[in-house]
């Protein structure tokens, strides 16, 4: 079913209950961002500064009363609040303001159904959209018998809300299962790589750093790639050969964000197992953007939420010919600045992952006979090969170069080493 690409007019809505003010705009920056990849347009912006969030109606009456003038004067077709709205809010705010009331999590789980691609990716953003309405309908359901039975509370409403649930849960378990059955699959391929000795690279950072740009500037692959938030959905894995000729793998991963919803976290752990099988991490960091640094702190959170700060990573600063005036690298950490536009910054990417690949493998000097063609033609593609040099008099060829120790051929190179 195509999308309906009909611009729609939203109010944004912000309540501020820490003294970070910096952190409070970006957020409201990204809420803005989200909006038009959506595609939204964003008419008015109403921000309160609270010591809590109201628990009935999330800001204040004298707000919620401006919110119905703005609406009514800007025509808005929507109003979307910046964070995640209890059922009680949704239904409070719904029924004094007459716009549809969208919180940031639906905000997300909407681009998401955009992006999604795969079947996998469609059955995830399924799956995250039937876990947050699931509570929204109890919600609704309480409304119907809020006046403890009598005359218009009895049967079919109760009815039909437990049909709902029942549906909605059925679902959630069907998808749930076919999920089970692509990891299951994922995990057969990763099994074979792993057995294969590739080296794996996976590629995370926040969303719109310029990951997909670099990925298929390293692999030649057409993963989907433009300036908007979530381009990138399903993982994808290609090939990437360095300059001595090692190839080795590198799968482009979803952009993480500040205040990911837990139900997408959720959603999209089997998309970021891909990060927990690397055995390196390229976290890409957008250094144009004035908010650089959080990115950076959020995405370290989420690696270490899933427990792989133990991976060797490199940060690999982006967007260098538009750098922020404010910008200065993470220090203690490697780190690459780069255009991803740019043939020898990539090159020199290459290169620096080319050395981290050195310093995890084992150094060989061995001398293989000229009738081991096949051996020779491994050596090139799965060690990183340094000297090759045929010797006429003894016809065999000096190899020295740099491979895992426990890759299937450490054990071929055993004999022949010198």
């Amino acid at each position: 079913m195509e999308q309906k690409q009909e611009i729609e007019k939203a109010i944004l809505i912000g309540c501020q209950t820490t003294e970070e003010d910096l952190a409070y705009t970006y957020s409201m920056e990204e809420l803005a961002s989200l909006t038009s990849t959506a595609n939204g347009a964003v008419v008015a912006t109403v921000t309160q500064k609270r010591e809590r969030i109201h628990p009935s109606t999330y800001i204040g009456k004298g707000k919620v009363e401006e919110i119905i003038l703005l609406q009514e004067e800007t025509e808005a077709d929507l109003v979307v609040f910046n964070d995640e709205l209890s059922p009680s809010q949704v239904r409070n705010l719904s029924s004094q303001i007459d716009a549809r009331i969208i919180d940031r999590t639906q905000l997300i789980l909407d681009i998401f159904a955009q992006r999604a691609r795969s079947k996998e990716g469609k059955l995830q953003v399924e799956l995250a959209q039937l876990q947050y309405l699931l509570p929204r309908l109890l919600g609704q359901g309480t409304q119907l018998s809020r006046l403890g039975g009598g005359i218009g509370t009895r049967g079919p409403g109760e009815t039909k809300l437990e049909s709902d649930r029942r549906h909605i849960r059925r679902r959630i378990d069907d998808i749930k299962k076919q999920l089970s059955a692509i990891v299951q699959h994922r995990d057969r391929y990763r099994e074979r790589r792993k057995k294969n000795k590739a080296f794996q690279i996976a590629l995370v950072g926040y969303t719109n750093a310029g990951k997909s740009t670099l990925f298929n500037r390293l692999t030649e692959a057409d993963s989907y790639e433009e300036n908007q938030l979530f381009a990138t959905l399903d993982p994808m894995t290609r090939k990437c050969i360095l300059p001595s000729g090692y190839t080795a793998l590198l799968t482009d991963t979803v952009g993480f964000i500040q205040d990911l919803p837990t139900t997408l976290i959720a959603a999209f752990r089997s998309t970021l197992e891909e990060v927990k099988e690397a055995d390196l991490i390229l976290h890409m960091v957008d250094m144009s953007n004035p908010d650089y640094y959080q990115h950076e702190q959020t995405v370290q959170q989420l690696i270490e939420e899933l427990e792989n700060e133990h991976i060797p990573q490199i940060i690999v600063y982006n967007k260098k010919e538009i750098m922020h005036q404010d910008f200065v690298p993470t220090s203690g950490k490697e780190t690459v600045q780069i255009s991803a536009l740019n043939s020898d910054d990539r090159m020199n990417l290459k290169l620096e992952l080319e050395q981290v690949i050195i310093r995890l493998m084992d150094a060989y000097h061995v001398e293989i006979p000229a009738s081991e063609g096949k051996l020779l033609s491994l050596l090139k593609n799965e060690t990183i090969l340094h000297e090759l040099h045929f010797n006429e008099e003894s016809e065999k060829y000096t190899c020295r170069g740099y491979a895992f120790l426990d890759h299937q051929l450490a054990g071929r190179l055993q004999k022949y080493t010198i």
